[in-house]
């Protein structure tokens, strides 16, 4: 241990002095933060730095070599304002940097102060409850995870199939550190650790991921891939739905076209479907009116309207009616906002009101 800390204090005094030779001035800081600021280290462990430099000079104290007597690696990284500014929006959890690091070299007061206020903007945000903002940051995360399980789903190689099973954990497990409003503040190795501390998580979780790492077969990989991605969406679900968002009260300002717009672009689509026996016409058409009502929904205080329980495969005559039921009732938020539908009697009725 005293020899790691003799080998660690001549790294750090090697990037100051080079520093000071080469761009004086540029260097802001240094900060300890992994293994070495959590006490997790071993003797094989590598030093990470947040070595903060404020201009472009300050690149040439980046460096990576390789230790031989130890048999150790080092990265000598450097990090910008921009990219801590970056990392206190809380994009992604991985901000121990930012937030853990233990400051071992300043070049003036006022860096401190200055990192010590993007730090306290990511204290105030984790304090604050889950809100919808937040939610949709974790469920990027979530997205890109989707994105690989597919790729895995219809790749034959093992070798791919592995690589976007890899990628996929990766998101998920940031995407459900998120969902709890957390960030890393160890390592991979404790990795499953911090993942066990989550609140909103699915049930047996590190085990739905080691059921994948321990697979033998492609075969083998999907399907428990397939079962750990199930679990982690229905984890998403529960959250989102637990989640208070005050949507707008319904008004004829907020909902006022709408209508007008759902039979203008899908409903003589659906009668035609029916009549030329077009079912990805009629499937798609109802997936669009979906879409637009869901995007309502999303904004004001509508009732849920489950349109695809409407979508019947083999009697696309049934499904035009569906379509016409749920715009039909949709209507009831016209009535609700005080509003009617505008129509005209002919073209010529709409110029002469149109042009008024």
């Amino acid at each position: 241990m005293k020899d790691l800390k003799i080998r660690n204090q001549k790294i750090i005094h090697a990037v100051i002095e080079k520093a000071n030779r080469v761009c004086p001035g540029s260097l802001a800081m240094i900060g300890v933060y992994g293994s070495f600021a959590t006490g997790d280290f071993h003797d094989k462990s590598d030093l990470d730095l947040l070595v903060l430099i404020n201009d472009d000079r300050g690149w040439q104290l980046g460096c990576a070599f390789i230790e031989d007597d130890l048999g150790v690696g080092h990265d000598i990284y450097c990090t910008t304002w921009e990219d801590l500014q970056k990392d206190s929006l809380y994009q992604d959890p991985n901000i121990s940097k930012l937030m853990d690091a233990q400051i071992v070299y300043c070049g003036d007061e006022k860096y401190i102060e200055k990192l010590e206020e993007l730090r306290l903007r990511v204290k105030n945000n984790l304090l604050e409850p889950l809100s919808k903002e937040d939610y949709i940051k974790a469920e990027n995360m979530m997205k890109e995870a989707e994105h690989c399980y597919l790729s895995a789903m219809v790749s034959e190689n093992m070798a791919d199939i592995w690589a976007q099973a890899g990628d996929a954990i990766y998101y998920i497990e940031n995407a459900i550190v998120m969902l709890n409003k957390k960030y890393f503040h160890f390592g991979t190795k404790r990795i499953y650790e911090e993942l066990e501390l989550m609140k909103n998580k699915p049930c047996q979780f590190c085990e739905l991921i080691e059921n994948v790492l321990s697979s033998n077969s492609s075969e083998q990989i999907k399907e428990s891939f397939t079962i750990l991605m199930q679990e982690t969406v229905r984890t998403f679900k529960e959250t989102k739905a637990a989640i208070q968002v005050e949507k707008k009260p319904v008004t004829a300002e907020s909902i006022q076209g709408t209508y007008e717009e759902m039979y203008s672009n899908w409903r003589n689509k659906m009668h035609l479907s029916f009549n030329e026996n077009n079912r990805h016409l009629a499937f798609m058409s109802m997936t669009s009116l979906h879409a637009m009502i869901s995007d309502v929904g999303m904004e004001v205080g509508i009732a849920r309207y489950p349109v695809l329980e409407g979508y019947h495969p083999q009697d696309l005559k049934k499904t035009a009616m569906a379509f016409d039921n749920w715009i039909n009732e949709y209507l009831q938020e016209y009535h609700k906002a005080g509003l009617q539908v505008t129509r005209y009697q002919n073209i010529d009725e709409f110029v002469r009101n149109y042009l008024e």
